[in-house]
């Protein structure tokens, strides 16, 4: 009896889908020892290095510290990304991180800036968008954490979808509709197809925070 032997030719192929746009390896934005990098828009004093961490305590106005990095006129611009800093307040205070902002929106008597989101950090009794909050667009009314302990804070940026987590505890998930239209003091809440800039927030000379491990890596 013969027997016909059958053989089958395997061919692998090994296929590498990496994408061909990968995300960038996180860029740390602060060194731990002063404000290389780093431009205030006003008040400059509102900003000081203690013990490896920025300090952010406005000297009488409200003042914003911006990343600008090498660049000696504007800001480094960031459009997709993911940003991450771990952070911490003395007793009750208000602060906050900007994006998609720029350094010259700084307007009216307490210099609040007009362009760009804020991703809320407060506990205090006065202000009610609390710790987490896309300030004025998602707002909570209670916060996740104690932000007199040390926290983390993390916020992604792809197009017009904007994600916070605190502690790892997703707090905002928003895409932003097409032809939206906010009201008139908050005109400039808007993402900026060019992307724009990162700045912290000193908001009163109550309202002590605190900032380290700062970090970003840029999105496809």
């Amino acid at each position: 009896m013969k027997h016909r032997a059958r053989f089958v030719l395997v061919l692998v192929v090994v296929l590498d889908f990496t994408p061909a746009f990968a995300a960038e390896q996180w860029q740390s934005l602060f060194n731990g020892h002063d404000l290389t990098g780093w431009r205030a828009n006003v008040e400059p004093g509102s900003f000081t290095v203690v013990n490896g961490t920025i300090r952010a305590n406005a000297t009488t106005n409200s003042s914003h510290l911006f990343y600008v990095g090498d660049r000696k006129d504007g800001t480094e611009t960031f459009k997709n990304f993911e940003f991450e800093a771990t952070t911490r307040c003395d007793g009750e205070a208000n602060s906050g991180v900007y994006f998609h902002s720029d350094i010259a929106s700084g307007k009216g008597p307490k210099v609040h800036l007009s362009k760009g989101y804020e991703v809320q950090l407060n506990n205090t009794a006065k202000e009610k968008k609390k710790t987490g909050s896309l300030y004025a667009v998602v707002d909570l009314a209670a916060s996740p954490v104690d932000e007199t302990q040390w926290f983390k804070l993390r916020f992604r940026v792809e197009g017009k979808h904007i994600q916070i987590w605190i502690n790892d505890q997703q707090t905002v998930d928003y895409t932003e509709p097409a032809d939206v239209v906010r009201p008139p003091e908050r005109a400039g809440r808007l993402i900026d197809p060019n992307g724009g800039a990162i700045a912290l927030q000193a908001h009163d000379p109550t309202s002590v925070y605190y900032f380290k491990d700062l970090r970003i890596r840029r999105l496809p």
